[in-house]
């Protein structure tokens, strides 16, 4: 049976998600991995929740459906948040005894794990002020590569050097340096700031 990394990622549109779970995907297809990629949106507007999607490994990946049974729950907008366990919250659903949560949150982990529900031995909660961190780092409330630096530090699923130099080589002709070194320095911060219980 073919072994994969699953990742769900929960935001709203126009916090970079979906951009997120496709630079995950570039940055581990750099490493050698086979990865995927993919969003589930309709016609969104502004503000709206979106999920997108990562499956990593080493092997290829023969499967083609949406994540069903996360090992990673990244919640970019803790708003989603609804505070009351696994029957009200889509957060968890399909969620494993170990799934990681990394929440976006200046909260700390043990207090997430509460809002969202989670027994004593339910799953991992880490958090990271992604939202401060962008602010400081781009000017501006995107907090996605902040999430990807927390990412990246938690779990090993890909090496932070891989998510910069991916950055660095495919959105240098996009965005201005500053923007580009803004973003670098996000990816930074949350890894070094991200904290679990």
């Amino acid at each position: 049976m073919e072994r994969y990394t699953e990742i769900r990622w929960h935001g709203r549109a126009q916090q970079g998600v979906v951009t997120a779970a496709k630079l995950l995907g570039e940055a581990a297809l750099r490493e050698g991995k086979y990865v995927q990629a993919f969003p589930d949106f309709g016609p969104e507007r502004m503000g709206a929740p979106v999920r997108a999607f990562n499956r990593l490994s080493t092997e290829p990946i023969r499967l083609h459906c949406g994540v069903k049974n996360p090992d990673v729950v990244i919640i970019v907008d803790p708003t989603l948040i609804a505070g009351g366990g696994v029957s009200q919250s889509p957060l968890l659903d399909g969620m494993k005894e170990d799934t990681v949560f990394i929440v976006n949150t200046p909260k700390g982990a043990a207090g997430m794990r509460g809002a969202l529900g989670l027994k004593n031995g339910e799953g991992k909660v880490y958090t990271v002020d992604a939202s401060r961190i962008s602010l400081e780092k781009i000017g501006r409330h995107l907090p996605n590569t902040a999430m990807l630096g927390a990412l990246a530090k938690v779990t090993n699923v890909v090496e932070m050097s891989a998510l910069i130099e991916n950055f660095k080589e495919n959105y240098s002709k996009k965005f201005s340096p500053k923007v580009v070194e803004g973003n670098i320095g996000a990816m930074e911060k949350g890894s070094q700031d991200v904290k679990g219980e």
